[in-house]
């Protein structure tokens, strides 16, 4: 394949493992230089070593990405490496234990929506500073889920995350359409991936009614199937597309 990213400058959060780590590997296959966020230093030095001989490079930035100066450093960084910033995809996210509104606690609230939504609106922010001060063309794509357009895919805090990442893409993409800075967003159904490890406490009310809707004869997507559609969004191939929602979930959301 083409070197469709090769000289290009690309931020990716959420790097250090699933869809995040095969979008990163993707990008840098085709000749990006990917700036890799994610808290485990360690697993963003992995990814850097298996990404040595490919075309593109992948540098390693360790940090929480609720944080606004991480949010920020990151795109400094990656200015810094490479002189400017092309593309910013927004994937870190965590889940919600499927509570639905009557067992959410204000604390997995408030962190549900610093990750999901403080940080992509943050990384956004100086992103499209920085495009803006260069007079660059740039392309930023929001990694949301089925859960962003559907009520019944998660729990009350992811939903309402996703939902309104959706619409701060929507609303990003027609403030900037004249300035060339394109957003976008992909909503992955059920993917394999780590996100699940960490909910430990699910609600047994809102797994029950989401299981109640789920059509499981579709067989849940891998991080490739993802990573896919994010590059092709993020390229040139896709100049003419800003304010979209692509829904990546083998047809999930159809029934």
């Amino acid at each position: 394949m083409a070197n469709r990213f090769e000289g290009k400058s690309v931020v990716v959060t959420g790097a250090s493992s699933g869809m995040g780590r095969e979008i990163a590997l993707e990008f840098a296959a085709e000749g990006a230089t990917v700036v890799a966020v994610a808290r485990r230093m360690e697993r963003l030095e992995e990814l850097a070593a298996q990404a040595e001989g490919l075309s593109g490079t992948i540098l390693p930035y360790p940090g929480d990405i609720s944080s606004v100066e991480v949010n920020n450093g990151m795109i400094d960084y990656a200015v810094e490496k490479c002189g400017k910033l092309d593309i910013l995809v927004n994937n870190a996210g965590i889940m919600d234990e499927f509570k639905p509104i009557a067992e959410v606690t204000d604390e997995q609230w408030e962190r549900v929506m610093k990750v999901n939504l403080d940080g992509p609106m943050f990384a956004m922010r100086r992103a499209v500073e920085v495009m803006l001060g260069h007079g660059t063309a740039g392309s930023i794509v929001n990694v949301a889920s089925i859960g962003g357009i559907r009520g019944a895919r998660a729990g009350a805090a992811y939903t309402a995350s996703k939902h309104a990442l959706v619409g701060l893409t929507k609303n990003t993409a027609y403030m900037y359409a004249p300035n060339n800075i394109r957003c976008n967003v992909v909503c992955p159904g059920g993917v394999e991936t780590e996100v699940m490890d960490s909910q430990s406490d699910l609600s047994q009310v809102g797994m029950g009614r989401v299981m109640a809707g789920l059509d499981t004869s579709i067989p849940a997507g891998q991080s490739r199937d993802i990573a896919t559609a994010v590059l092709y969004v993020a390229s040139d191939d896709a100049r003419f597309m800003t304010g979209s929602t692509i829904v990546v979930d083998g047809g999930v959301s159809c029934n």
